[in-house]
């Protein structure tokens, strides 16, 4: 499920929560509600494929991913994660629960 919430008057920011309630993914911020319902849109519609994708590595040696649009922007960022297996689960949970997600708007 994708949670929208309200940052400060001004800024909107979305999570993408796995059935367990832990977030997979969080947003960038927006300036407003319909560019951040976008944003998940966007989620939505690159989450299946592989290759938008960006795999990392921190400088403490911990893994994460940003999820990127078409135009090479990111949308998505994951938590850190001890290892990259775990990385690539958290990479595998967003493509498996994104593209049919729906959203709690909680603004």
């Amino acid at each position: 499920m994708f949670e929208l919430k309200r940052k400060d008057t001004t800024h909107y920011h979305f999570t993408l929560k796995a059935k367990n309630g832990q977030v997979i993914l969080s947003s960038e911020s927006y300036t407003s509600k319909t560019a951040a319902m976008n944003g998940i849109s966007s989620v939505q519609q690159n989450a299946p494929e592989d290759t938008k994708y960006e795999r990392k590595t921190a400088k403490d040696g911990k893994f994460f991913f940003n999820l990127k649009a078409v135009n090479g922007q990111v949308i998505g960022s994951s938590q850190m994660y001890s290892s990259e297996s775990g990385m690539e689960n958290g990479i595998n949970a967003v493509k498996k629960n994104a593209p049919q997600a729906s959203t709690k708007d909680t603004i």
